[in-house]
């Protein structure tokens, strides 16, 4: 999965009526967005954690990032203070947009308006750049914290 082609399908969601938007679109959009997060950190951890080579183990860690789990680690404040600001930041959008996610996908006395929903989009797309722009030694970490359970030395 693309995580920019997602991020092109969620803005073209947005502008499918240009007077306004019907709230599908906007959820969707919204959704949309939220995936684009998730599938650029399942890419980073295996091509991190395995190679670019799309063999059944690369597969294997793609697969291996939950949602809950990513979340759980994301809000954990000790941990995530162990890494550079950048990658706060995409964890903070990362559990935002799953609550965004949720509401979209689940709350339906919730409107949403075009705005709002460019602005989760625009959050997805700088998080991205951001995870890419970060060191692999601190890339490889995180995608560690999120996939494995940690121990005691």
């Amino acid at each position: 999965m693309n995580a920019r082609d997602l991020i092109t399908t969620a803005r073209s969601l947005t502008e499918l009526d240009p007077r306004q938007p019907t709230q599908a679109n906007l959820r969707r959009a919204v959704s949309t967005a939220y995936y684009a997060v998730f599938h650029s950190l399942a890419y980073t951890a295996a091509n991190l954690l395995i190679g670019r080579e799309l063999t059944t183990a690369w597969h294997q860690v793609y697969r291996a990032l939950e949602h809950g789990n990513a979340r759980s680690a994301c809000l954990n404040k000790q941990a995530m203070e162990e890494f550079p600001h950048e990658i706060e930041e995409f964890a903070l959008t990362f559990v935002d947009l799953q609550k965004a996610r949720h509401r979209a996908d689940y709350s339906y006395d919730v409107t949403f308006d075009r705005h709002d929903t460019l602005t989760a989009i625009d959050r997805a797309a700088d998080a991205i750049d951001q995870l890419e722009r970060v060191s692999i030694h601190h890339r490889r970490g995180f995608v560690a914290h999120l996939l494995f359970k940690r121990r005691s030395l």
